[in-house]
């Protein structure tokens, strides 16, 4: 069976943590009751804030989804999958939680991959990563009028970044390529979930 290529991985990480993100973006708009055009901007904002911010600070211009339309498609997927499948996603428990695990898994990979190509350190990295996983959803709940997640108890900024030194140190020990973002991704979801189901944080400041 042929191998996959890292890039081609890497691209389709990329373009699904893209699609992921929308629709959180826009099922948590829709909770707020916000028009089309308001949902729609929301579930934008999820889906590349955290990657514009990454490609600004780390010089990658012009930033990932202005040079590739497929990032735009992908939003509209989002969208479209959010508004036909609403129901059913309503109905399923925590879909919201659990569609922003899978982004932020897939997002700090991303953010991870592509600061390290551009030759800058991997403490950088692991943060540009983190960055890429939770500043859209910053934006996100801050533009509908929540606390984001990065700033409550929950644990949520802590599995980006533990997933970046576990990915880090697979690299050091030279586990294959492939391997190493895929064990990335499911630890980070996993944590995630295990967070919130076993209701793990951290103290809040009184």
């Amino acid at each position: 069976m042929q191998e996959i290529d890292s890039t081609q991985l890497i691209y389709a990480v990329d373009l699904t943590g893209t699609f992921v993100f929308a629709v959180s973006g826009w099922l948590i708009a829709s909770k707020k009751e916000l028009d089309f055009f308001g949902a729609s901007v929301i579930a934008f904002i999820t889906a590349v804030g955290g990657g514009t911010l990454r490609d600004v600070l780390i010089g990658s211009q012009p930033v990932g989804w202005m040079a590739d339309l497929n990032y735009l498609v992908a939003i509209l997927a989002g969208i479209v999958a959010a508004i036909f499948f609403k129901r059913l996603f309503e109905k399923l428990r925590k879909t919201m939680f659990l569609f922003d695990s899978i982004g932020i898994g897939l997002f700090t990979i991303l953010g991870l991959e592509k600061t390290l190509s551009f030759g800058l350190s991997p403490v950088v990295a692991i943060m540009m990563g983190t960055i890429s996983a939770v500043f859209g959803g910053v934006l996100r709940d801050t533009l509908v009028n929540e606390i984001p997640l990065i700033f409550r108890k929950e644990i949520y900024a802590t599995v980006c970044l533990s997933g970046g030194i576990l990915y880090w140190l697979m690299g050091i020990l030279g586990v294959n390529a492939d391997l190493q973002i895929m064990l990335t991704i499911i630890y980070i979801i996993s944590f995630r979930i295990l967070s919130v189901v076993n209701n793990w944080s951290f103290r809040a400041i009184k």
